[in-house]
């Protein structure tokens, strides 16, 4: 509870889950359970149908190199092939796209120049603006996230009936241009499926490997022109990370009114910092070895000339409906009470950062008045009050002579 941004884990009695409406899939939670009840599920059921009928387009992220260490990207590939997968691509072209169409806007719109634009490329951003700061998605850039704009490359490529596979960190990348998509660990499990060891495949491609050279982008599909151009001292260019960031963006756009050019903001250090590829630590080992496996930049383009697709995205804004009664909000307070300086507790014990957050979630059936702590004290006070005097005779009982 306390380490989910968007308060999606729900409490009940020994019962626990997660709101999937509200969940923005951060993945904190899964590091974060001790009991490791909590993992992460994609369609591998079905990515694994698409790779029996040998049809199928995978797009394998970057970030698999540091997921199948020490097996080489080469084993890898080749592995996917073995598997049923028809073509492999290295979730490069999607960045491509994505800066390219940053670059255009850049120089067309004259972002930094003025107003606010903030970065999309991360669907985790992007679902909690939507759920906790609709304010700000006017600004949030019209572009599309890397792999879902590789998706349409591919299908407009191979034709729209191929069906594309995601095998990555981040299971929503994708949204709804892809047919199915899977964490590097289902991926795993559907190469030992079929029967595919990636060690004991041979070092080198087995099949002339798709494009895996970069000419505009850099990792997550900013472009390495815009990253040189302006520093991190730069006013039209900020360099932001975290969710709690988002509460500072919010106040300083909507009510402020403060320009702040353009917002590179994330939840984390990209997508190797992922819960999932393994502990914060470890991150600039991650770094190393994918880092090992870049290629040399490309000397000219590597998209393929003639295929037009939209790498734009509109985000509309949803009216949330969901909220609960003001009336059952109060209600929830006044059970749980003020402190003795008139104020409410706020001290954070039930898992939530205020009373006023938990009384919403309780209302919502998320939680129970079980967990706070100050009405579990107030109810154990009036106990004994009660029991301090007989309901039948009205005499002091046997407790407030001993």
């Amino acid at each position: 509870m306390r380490v989910c941004p968007s308060d999606a884990v729900a409490v009940e009695g020994e019962r626990v889950w997660i709101v999937d409406e509200a969940c923005t899939r951060v993945g904190l939670c899964l590091p974060a359970c001790p009991h490791e009840a909590i993992i992460a599920v994609g369609d591998a059921t079905r990515a694994l149908e698409f790779a029996l009928s040998r049809q199928a387009v995978l797009i394998l992220s970057v970030e698999s190199a540091a997921w199948f260490y020490p097996a080489t990207p080469e084993q890898v590939v080749n592995a996917c092939y073995a598997a049923g997968f028809a073509t492999v691509h290295r979730g490069v072209l999607g960045d491509e796209l994505v800066a390219k169409q940053y670059l255009d806007l850049w120089a067309e719109e004259e972002w930094g120049r003025g107003g606010t634009v903030i970065r999309s490329t991360c669907p985790v951003i992007v679902e909690t603006i939507k759920n906790q700061y609709p304010e700000l998605i006017p600004y949030l850039a019209p572009v599309a996230t890397p792999i879902e704009a590789e998706a349409r490359y591919l299908k407009a490529l191979y034709g729209a009936d191929i069906p594309i596979v995601y095998a990555g960190v981040c299971l929503t990348e994708g949204g709804d241009d892809v047919d199915a998509a899977i964490t590097l660990g289902e991926l795993e499990g559907i190469l030992k499926k079929r029967g595919v060891r990636v060690q004991d495949q041979p070092l080198f491609y087995s099949r002339i490997p798709e494009e895996r050279r970069r000419y505009w982008s850099t990792a997550g599909g900013l472009p390495i022109e815009l990253l040189k151009e302006e520093r991190q001292s730069s006013r039209r260019f900020r360099k932001v990370r975290g969710l709690g960031a988002l509460e500072g963006i919010a106040r300083a756009v909507a009510v402020d009114r403060i320009e702040l050019g353009f917002v590179d903001i994330l939840p984390c250090e990209g997508c190797l910092d992922h819960p999932l590829l393994g502990p914060k630590e470890e991150l600039f080992r991650r770094r190393a070895i994918v880092g090992a496996t870049e290629p040399p930049r490309a000397p000219v383009p590597v998209l393929a000339e003639g295929v037009e697709i939209k790498v734009g995205s509109a985000f509309k804004i949803a009216v949330n409906g969901a909220a609960p009664a003001a009336e059952a909000v109060e209600d929830i307070l006044e059970q749980i009470g003020l402190a003795p300086n008139g104020r409410p507790w706020d001290s954070g014990a039930c898992g939530y950062q205020t009373c006023q957050d938990f009384a919403v979630a309780a209302a919502q059936g998320r939680t129970t008045l079980k967990s706070c702590p100050r009405y579990l004290e107030r109810q154990a006070a009036l106990a004994q009050q009660q029991a301090a005097v007989d309901a039948l005779t009205g005499l002091a009982s046997f407790r407030v002579l001993r």
